[in-house]
């Protein structure tokens, strides 16, 4: 057989093997740390030549890509010398001119690293020349000593330590990668060659991207890192607040947007929808876990408020004092605007976490700012936290903040402060129920005790009763409808307290249309004691004639809404009403009264459809003709709207089928210029303008007035599809609404028509011609009058 070969060994193993030999004959030497290896320094390369090249553009790409603002900025930085940057670039100095303190400085260092030389070389000649480190000087009991040496072995070479050592190198690295940024605007800066010549805007510019770059990197690195793991990384929180405070940087104004937004979105994920209870619990032992997640909520609540009040000092440059005339930078005006849009947003995704009040109270006055943008934006946030606010208590909160602050201004307030509760979602509150239900319960108490004259038994009973009936109300979730509809009559008290407040004191104010507008929208909700008063106080306001046109047609809408629910059983006579409304219809077109026509639409709705019972033939037929006139002058949703109301008014009854006769039946002629409906004749005339909407430029327009024109129909000729039939005139108005700038249908292009031209020939007769030949065209208009008989006779002569 042959010899067997030895095995290889790697060069690991093999240390190994010797190293623990070493220590178990007790030769080995621990070492702490390995003495760092000496790094041979490249000696740098010559400095080229700079040579310029032919097709060098010398940074005109880049300075077109430069708006003008920013080139004048940074001009006159360069020349004022007020740009940090520029401090750190040496622009005419020379490096022989350095200042004192930096010379003494520099010899003090070298003085230092000749004595420590002097004293390492000393400890090796007494140590044979073996490698030495010096360690910290120790203490003992005998006092102290001031060296403390350790002899090194260099026989025994441990390759895995080189590994090891490797590797801590590239995770010490990795983990300053982090780090690193903060000193690359440093960095970034000292890149910028030192000569004698001026820095351009080029170079400016390159710089400060550079700049932004790495704060950048910065921000994303720390808020990625907080969405990770929040609970470890909760110590970033305070590097991004941080930021937002910046002022040193010449990128101060972007840096601490990118923070505020960074910082945003983080919270916005982070921030749970319950608030947060900090409760001390001292003497009690908690477990890790629960004692962890404790401190996490304490940093996220604290860092929170912080966040909070920082974003407050940065908008509180958005209200201006009275008497304050300091020019305000705009670029902090568009800061304070992003910081009061980042708290909108807060209480919009959280309406319900810790500050949620605060934060309500301190944007509301902003809805009265003097910049529109502002209080479009803070209007946003409140509807949408009436719309999608289940629970009611931020909205009542929200509600009595209003009412405080319009009574403190007088009613001198923008339409938006009051336009924002048109988006409540009030529907079927009825605040005479609360009392009803209070007078029923104490007869029936006043009936029991008459009756029965309970013992304690009887009383314990009652009570155990009772809070089993509440327990089993919190199963079926009663209790939670009882207190949301209590929070509804109150909020819906305090409007009404505001709507009939401005009414009152302030009828000429420019807050009137709003008020209107939401007395119209809510009306169904007034107690019925407010409902004579109110139509009173309308009708006074009509009368004076101080109102616009889109005031008066939302007094219109409000009675007609009040008319329509428990207001019917009053004892009041609509009819100026409706002379007022068939004298505004016209008003309207789809000039500068388009937006009025929603509100017109409602009201011909509710009066011709819902309440048709309490109408009139006759006024039915003048309503009739006069909406069918103003449909030739409305967009083609409208047109459509009114179309869809005057179809439903013919299939719920015949009266107005006496518009599609064309032989008149009535004894006198329609005068469309009287201004009240039951005497102008509607029955004499036809709807003539059925026949111009056939020729409409909308196809769903010329379907529905050739519906109209043949009697409304459901099938055969001029019948409607299916999916245009069921549609009602709201639907109508809403689904062909060209407001986004498209048809539907698409409007084909017309075909070009091409019209020949008649040749002209001019034929006279010859006693015609002899006729003009003897008039005296020179005296003819002398006396003003013409008489040509006479001219001719005088001619003739």
């Amino acid at each position: 057989m042959g010899k067997l070969k030895k095995l290889k060994i790697s060069k690991i193993k093999r240390n190994y093997q010797i190293k623990t030999k070493l220590s178990k004959q007790g030769k080995l030497k621990t070492r702490r740390h390995k003495p760092p290896k000496k790094q041979f320094q490249k000696p740098a390369p010559p400095c080229p030549e700079v040579v310029e090249e032919e097709e060098s553009d010398h940074g005109e790409d880049l300075m077109n890509m430069v708006e003008e603002d920013d080139l004048k900025f940074l001009e006159k930085a360069i020349s004022n010398r007020s740009y940090n940057l520029l401090k750190q670039i040496r622009l005419t100095e020379s490096d022989k001119n350095q200042s004192k303190r930096k010379k003494r400085k520099t010899e003090d260092d070298h003085a230092l690293e000749e004595l420590y030389e002097n004293n390492v070389s000393k400890i090796m000649e007494e140590t044979s020349k073996k490698s030495v480190r010096m360690m910290l000087p120790i203490k003992t009991q005998n006092g102290l000593v001031e060296k403390r040496v350790i002899e090194e072995d260099n026989e025994v070479v441990n390759e895995e330590e080189d590994q090891i050592t490797d590797n801590n190198q590239k995770e010490n690295e990795e983990n300053n990668q982090e780090n690193s940024d903060i000193e690359m605007d440093i960095d970034t800066c000292n890149n910028l060659q030192e000569t004698d010549k001026p820095v351009s805007t080029v170079e400016l510019l390159a710089c400060r991207e550079e700049l932004l770059k790495s704060k950048r990197f910065k921000i994303g690195i720390l808020s990625s890192g907080i969405l990770e793991n929040p609970q470890l990384k909760s110590g970033n929180f305070k590097i991004l607040l941080d930021m937002m405070d910046e002022r040193a940087s010449e990128v101060y104004i972007t840096v601490r947007k990118l923070a505020m937004v960074s910082l945003l979105e983080v919270f916005k994920d982070l921030l749970p929808s319950y608030s947060l209870l900090q409760v001390s619990q001292e003497g009690i032992k908690l477990k890790k876990e629960t004692l962890a997640l404790q401190n996490y909520e304490a940093t996220l609540l604290s860092s929170y408020k912080n966040y909070l009040k920082r974003l407050e000092k940065i908008s509180k440059i958005l209200r201006k004092k009275k008497g304050d005339t300091r020019s305000v930078n705009e670029r902090e005006m568009r800061l304070g605007e992003i910081a009061l849009s980042c708290m909108c947003e807060l209480l919009t995704t959280h309406p319900y976490f810790n500050f949620s009040v605060n934060i309500a109270n301190y944007i509301l006055p902003f809805l009265d700012n003097k910049q529109r943008n502002i209080r479009e934006r803070v209007a946003q946030c409140i509807s949408q936290i009436f719309k999608d606010d289940k629970r009611g208590q931020l909205s009542l909160t929200i509600v009595r903040k209003l009412n405080q602050y319009i009574k403190s201004r007088k009613h001198s307030v923008h339409p938006e402060v009051i336009t924002v509760l048109l988006s409540l979602r009030i529907k079927d509150v009825n605040l005479d129920k609360e009392k009803e239900e209070e007078t029923k319960q104490r007869k029936l108490m006043s009936h029991k005790q008459r009756i029965l004259a309970l013992s304690r038994r009887e009383r314990k009973k009652n009570k155990k009763l009772e809070q089993v009936e509440k327990e089993l109300l919190e199963t079926k979730a009663e209790e939670n409808k009882q207190t949301k509809s209590k929070i509804l009559t109150e909020i819906t008290s305090v409007i009404f307290t505001i709507y009939f407040r401005v009414l009152k004191q302030a009828p000429n104010s420019k807050v009137l249309s709003v008020c209107l507008e939401g007395l119209a929208k809510f009306a169904h909700c007034i107690n019925i004691d407010f409902y004579q008063d109110l139509v009173s106080v309308i009708d006074k306001l009509i009368e004076e004639d101080h109102l616009g046109l889109r005031q008066q047609l939302h007094c219109i809408q409000c009675i007609f809404t009040i008319l329509s629910g428990q207001g019917a059983a009053l004892n009041i006579d609509p009819y100026r009403f409706y002379v007022h409304l068939y004298k505004n219809i016209l008003k309207v077109h789809c000039g500068r009264t388009h937006a009025e026509t929603e509100i017109v639409l409602k009201t011909l709705t509710q009066i011709l459809i819902h309440q048709r019972k309490r109408i009139s033939q006759t006024r039915l037929i003048a309503f009739v003709k006069k909406i069918s006139i103003q449909a030739l002058q409305l967009q083609h949703n409208a047109t459509l709207a009114t179309l869809g109301i005057i179809k439903q008014v013919m299939q719920f009854g015949k009266a107005a089928h006496i518009l599609l006769d064309t032989d008149c039946s009535g004894d006198s002629h329609y005068q469309i210029e009287i201004e009240e409906p039951d005497y102008c004749n509607a029955h004499s005339t036809a709807l003539y303008e059925l026949v111009a909407l056939q020729r409409h430029y909308h196809s769903i327009v010329r379907q529905l007035a050739k519906n109209i024109a043949h009697v409304v129909p459901t099938s055969g000729e001029g019948s409607l599809p299916v999916e245009i039939a069921k549609l009602t005139p709201e639907e109508l108005y809403i689904e062909y609404d060209p407001s986004g700038v498209a048809f539907k249908p698409t409007i084909p292009i017309p075909e070009k028509i091409t019209v020949k031209k008649a040749s002209i020939h001019h034929v006279m007769s010859s006693k015609l011609e002899e006729y003009l030949n003897t008039v005296d065209i020179d005296n003819l208009f002398t006396d003003r009058s013409v008489d040509f008989y006479k001219a001719c006779k005088n001619n003739s002569k």
